[in-house]
Order: C-alpha cells, then sequence, then structure tokens
C-alpha cells in the first residue's frame, strides 16, 4: 500500500504530490499525458502562488508582473501588487519545473488514467494501485468528481476562455484586462519576447471574432501569432463537496468559478498544501471547510465582477469606477494577491 495516489499530474496534482513527498510520504501521480502539458490558461501567477511555488523548490522562467491593469477604449486604471512581484510563464515550463521537483523527491509518475474508485476504511484502490489516500487533481471537468458524485450543475453564466501567443516583446510589466461588453481580453507577458493573450466571453465565436472587439489591441498583434488557439470551459465549474471518503478534490476538480481575477495556480497550490496537510494529520473531514475559506475571497470577489460584467449598463462601470476609486481597486487586488 502506497501513501497517497494523485490523479492528474497538472500543476494541483503535482503540487499536491511534492507537498506529500516532503513529508515523507510515499506518493504515485497517474497522469494520460506525457510532461509538459499545455492547456489554455492565462499564464499570469499572483504573487502569493509565485510564494507557493518558490517554497517548493520550483522556480519557472517566465517575466515578473507589477500588477493589473484595467483599459476600455482610451480609458485605464491600475493597481501594483503590495511587496511582491507576480510572475508571466508559459503553462508548459511551470509544468515541468513543477515534474522535475516532483522527480527530484522521489514521486513516481505513471501514465494513464484513474477511474472506478473503490474504498474501503483505510484505503482507496484505483488503477490498478492501492493507498491509504486518494487525491483527485484532474481538472477543470474531472471525471473523478462526477464518478463520486459530487459535481453540481455550473449554473450561469456559461463561460468560456480562448488563448493564443504572440511573438512580441511585452509593451508592460501588468496583466492587462481590456473590457468590452461581450467579454474581456486578458494580455500576459511570459518571455522577453513572447505575450499570451486569452478572451474569456460568454459567447461562442472564434478567436479571431473575439479579437476584433479590442481593435487597438487586435492591430498591435496582427502577423505575429506563435501558437495555435487553445479553449477551455464551461468554466464555471460546483462540487457538492471536496471530500468523499478516503478522495480529497483540489484545484479547478474542487470547484471554479472563473478566471476572470487570475487566481487559478495560487489557489491550486494553497488548496493543494491544505490537502496534504489535512490527510497528514489523518483530518480529511477538515478540508472542505479549509477550501472554503482559502477560496472564499477569491469566489466572492470574481461572482461580484461577473455579475457587473453580465449586464451592458453594469459592464460599462468597471473601468471609470476603478479609475475614479483608484483606492478601491488597489485593495481588490490586494486581496487577490
Amino acid at each position: 500500500m502506497i501513501d497517497l495516489l494523485v490523479a492528474g499530474g497538472g500543476p494541483a496534482g503535482l503540487a499536491a504530490a511534492i507537498h506529500a513527498a516532503r513529508l515523507g510520504m510515499e506518493v504515485v501521480v497517474v497522469e494520460p499525458r506525457a510532461a509538459p502539458v499545455d492547456k489554455a490558461c492565462g499564464e499570469g501567477i499572483m504573487p502569493s502562488g509565485v510564494a507557493a511555488l518558490r517554497s517548493l523548490g520550483v522556480e519557472g522562467p517566465g517575466h515578473d508582473l507589477r500588477g493589473i491593469r484595467y483599459l476600455e477604449g482610451a480609458r485605464s486604471a491600475e493597481a501594483t501588487f503590495r511587496d511582491r512581484t507576480g510572475l508571466g510563464v508559459r503553462r508548459t515550463a511551470l509544468h515541468s519545473a513543477l515534474y522535475q521537483r516532483a522527480v527530484e523527491l522521489g514521486v513516481s509518475m505513471v501514465e494513464g488514467k484513474v477511474r472506478g474508485i473503490r474504498q474501503g476504511h483505510d484505503s482507496a484502490d484505483a488503477a490498478g494501485l492501492t493507498a491509504r489516500w486518494l487525491i483527485a487533481a484532474d481538472g477543470l471537468h474531472s471525471p473523478l468528481r462526477r464518478e463520486l458524485g459530487l459535481d453540481r450543475p455550473g449554473g450561469a453564466p456559461r463561460r468560456y476562455g480562448l488563448r493564443r501567443h504572440y511573438r512580441i516583446a511585452p509593451w508592460t510589466d501588468f496583466v492587462e484586462v481590456h473590457w468590452s461588453r461581450q467579454g474581456e481580453a486578458y494580455v500576459t507577458p511570459v518571455g522577453d519576447n513572447l505575450v499570451g493573450v486569452a478572451v474569456l466571453s460568454r459567447d461562442r465565436r472564434s478567436y479571431d471574432e473575439h479579437l476584433t472587439l479590442f481593435p487597438a489591441l487586435a492591430a498591435l498583434l496582427r502577423g505575429r501569432e506563435a501558437s495555435p488557439v487553445r479553449g477551455a470551459g464551461p468554466l464555471r465549474q460546483r462540487a457538492r463537496s471536496q471530500r468523499a471518503g478516503r478522495t480529497l478534490l483540489v484545484g479547478d476538480a474542487a470547484g471554479y468559478v472563473d478566471a476572470l481575477t487570475g487566481e487559478g495556480i495560487a489557489l491550486a497550490m494553497a488548496t493543494a498544501a491544505a490537502a496534504v496537510r489535512c490527510l497528514a494529520a489523518d483530518r480529511p473531514e477538515a478540508y472542505p471547510a479549509q477550501w472554503a475559506r482559502l477560496t472564499r475571497r477569491h469566489r466572492l470577489l470574481t461572482e461580484g465582477l461577473l455579475r457587473a460584467a453580465r449586464y451592458p449598463a453594469t459592464a460599462r462601470l468597471i473601468v471609470p469606477t476603478a479609475r475614479r476609486a483608484p483606492a478601491a481597486f488597489r485593495a481588490a487586488v490586494h486581496a487577490l494577491q
């Protein structure tokens, strides 16, 4: 019997594996895809997420980020991070760094899928393995969340994300959020000559059609495409609980509101650490409350912004309000960092 089986070798699963290995646990990660895995991701990591990665001994190459800037037409508002910087980093580079760190610590990597979980009083069986504990970190549309009966309808709004990279020198060390009535475009510097641009919207249309909503940005990026378009969605996912028996849900599998505030990696690191602490203390029942506490601020702020962005009358007020109330905007950014 091993100590911990982790289903899913993305950032959340690898972070959980690293935490567990550092506590002396025997850990196996089961993931169907070879590393590094690329996914649609805004690729901006908030300062708390950068600090969490460094505490694990993980340093990803990327571009330092000083804060967040909102733009709509000629209007803009910005807030710098307090004390620390964030990081724009390619998803593949982040995944490689986490993978290598896990391997260094003795984590075993197995190619495959975890299905058909059988849980007993003191163990969980899946993928031909028996473990004391199981962590499901198998992503936004987690098959294990469904298998365990923890899936809940996502509800409205149903939003989708698309991302592409552009070969151009970053013109800022801020994450830029370009707003329109139909959605947002997130510009993240991820290298000396590379930026990622993710668009989020309720509307199902092509990436290029979305980008036409931001004419100045589209003109700047035209002809500089450096990667194919990757997509994700619907983004909102909910779980009835973050625990079923000896299995804990971590990262996006545990529930997700939206990518609007850019905290995905930071929350993945925080919830992975909390899950492993609960298992090490033999208190899995404590994890759902810890998950709720760790994610509460993010969920409340993201829900508030989503409500404002849903209706044209309030969407057009987001950037002007941030501009007229810079202290409140800074406070919101600092609360998320």
